[in-house]
């Protein structure tokens, strides 16, 4: 343990340093941790990195998903689900499915059950890949809604097929009637148990009086907690964390105080960044232990890093047909949806970018290390060192060339400059405290207009919303105006809310505006 930890905190370094180097460069940074991480694991004397696989799922995936639901716009999940849904899980299906083919006819010693534990573990592209990546690029915000939608749900499908191929791997048996049940019980046992949860801690966090960091603390387990207790029934765990997230993420506002939400942010924030980074490092750093896996079974390199490269190329084509796919069915089904006649254009490209995104990581390393090393009956799991080199081979390349060539892509051919057609984030904002600081002004004028007209503290409020001017002491600041003033920020939050239903205005723009609230009010209370 003593000489493990200094390298964990080396890891911790490593994965600060190469984020500010990846700003730099103005690229993703999974794919500098990766690359390191491979290169490091080449140094002679460094610990080797093993992961007891029955951990893999439970230590990172619940807090990632948990602050990827709060993190998501529930309103453009709505608004777009018809289309998150298929891509989380018709298009899920459909990849797995094409792996499984593929590796069936292809990659000796395949059968279609291992094919579709390889599909179920490699088809799940990556939201921190695909976030890290767009952020240096600007696509139009229902693409990024539904990129991160359906981030948050193709996880719980490729898991599904990854347990039912477990299943037929180790009974040499697949029956669909009982696969059917099985499944919906997964999802719906699944959503249940986290609404279910959800609702629970709400309860916690409003009857019990908790300070903020007390309030954090109770976060930071909450996700951990609906993945076991989803995991004792049997339904999806993965499931259960999201709905309760989001879930959890939409009453923010009923349970949390503005000096919980304040810190919770950045302690969120740096937590998941760390789990994130360390995830990725491990991902290079598995790769001896991988290899030497490999020569173990007999099986060369080149074969195997062929058959990384054609699952790879499957991935990619598979997700690309998906995407025109759905594009032709909403043409069938849903034709009042599409595109106007002059965003032609836009039409035939939204869908190659989709395709494109599709960089594999977190999720497919957990899956593929969360392989048991031996069946029921002891006999050593068939191709599982296979399996992960394949896995390996998928995240590296789709990230490298993918992820390279995405926003080069999208800045250098200028195929996407018709697809941003939303209202400027500025015209937006301007608009949205326009509105605010004019309701504001009704909501002082009709509550206090009997206060008397040399009130101090009235005519402060007066004077600040009607023309912005800002105090130069706060002697005016007594505790009768410390009650208004408090009133008035949550008549705003009030406002932003009714604001937020509005399907124009982005959800991010009135986060933003509810987060400089929070920061008012806990600036009130040091006055």
């Amino acid at each position: 343990m003593h000489a493990l930890l200094p390298f964990l905190l080396a890891m911790i370094v490593a994965i600060v340093l190469l984020n500010m180097w990846a700003n730099q460069l103005k690229i993703a940074y999974p794919i500098l941790l990766v690359v390191a991480g491979l290169f490091i694991s080449f140094i002679p004397g460094l610990p080797r990195v093993r992961i007891n696989p029955d951990l893999i799922f439970f230590i990172f995936l619940p807090p990632l998903l948990f602050e990827a639901s709060w993190s998501i716009s529930f309103k453009e999940m709505k608004k777009w689900w018809r289309i998150i849904g298929s891509f989380a899980f018709l298009v899920v299906f459909f990849t797995a499915l094409s792996v499984a083919v593929a590796a069936n006819h292809f990659i000796p010693g395949f059968t279609i059950a291992l094919g579709f534990l390889l599909g179920g573990i490699t088809s799940p592209p990556d939201a921190v890949s695909t976030g890290a990546i767009t952020k240096f690029v600007k696509i139009p915000k229902s693409t990024s809604a539904i990129l991160e939608g359906e981030s948050l749900l193709n996880d719980a499908s490729s898991l599904i097929i990854f347990q039912f191929a477990l299943v037929a791997i180790g009974t040499g048996q697949f029956i669909w009637q009982q696969a059917a049940l099985s499944f919906l019980w997964t999802v719906l046992g699944g959503v249940g148990v986290g609404l279910l949860l959800a609702w629970v801690f709400i309860q916690v966090h409003k009857r019990l009086p908790l300070d903020p960091s007390s309030n954090i603390a109770l976060t930071l387990i909450e996700p951990y907690f609906m993945y076991w207790v989803a995991e004792q029934f049997h339904c999806s765990g993965v499931l259960a964390v999201v709905s309760g997230g989001l879930f959890m993420s939409a009453r923010r506002l009923v349970f949390l105080n503005s000096a919980s939400r304040i810190q919770s942010f950045s302690v969120w924030e740096s937590f998941v960044f760390i789990l994130n980074g360390i995830v990725f490092l491990i991902i290079g750093l598995e790769l001896p232990e991988i290899i030497e896996g490999l020569r173990e079974k007999g099986i060369p390199l080149q074969t195997a890093i062929g058959s990384g490269m054609l699952v790879t190329g499957v991935l990619i084509v598979a997700r690309v047909i998906s995407s025109y796919a759905a594009l032709l069915a909403t043409f069938i089904f849903r034709p009042n949806v599409m595109p106007r006649s002059g965003f032609t254009r836009r039409r035939w490209l939204m869908p190659l970018l989709l395709g494109w995104t599709g960089m594999r990581g977190v999720v497919s390393l957990a899956a593929a290390l969360a392989i048991p090393i031996t069946l029921d009956n002891g006999t050593a799991f068939p191709q599982r060192n296979l399996i992960l080199f394949i896995t390996f081979v998928v995240i590296l390349l789709t990230l490298l060339v993918q992820g390279l060539t995405l926003p080069y892509l999208i800045k250098r051919s200028r195929l996407f400059d018709s697809i941003i057609e939303e209202e400027p984030e500025e015209l937006t904002r301007q608009r949205m405290k326009q509105g605010l600081k004019q309701h504001v002004y009704e909501f002082l004028k009709n509550k206090y207009e009997t206060e008397p007209n040399g009130y101090a503290g009235m005519e402060k409020f007066l004077k600040q919303w009607e023309e912005r001017a800002k105090a130069t002491d706060d002697s005016w600041m007594t505790e009768r105006t410390k009650v208004i003033f408090v009133e008035l920020l949550e008549c705003q939050r009030q406002y932003l809310t009714e604001l937020n239903k509005d399907p124009k205005i982005d959800e991010v723009i009135i986060r933003r505006q509810l987060y400089q609230i929070d920061l008012e009010e806990e600036r009130l209370k040091i006055i």
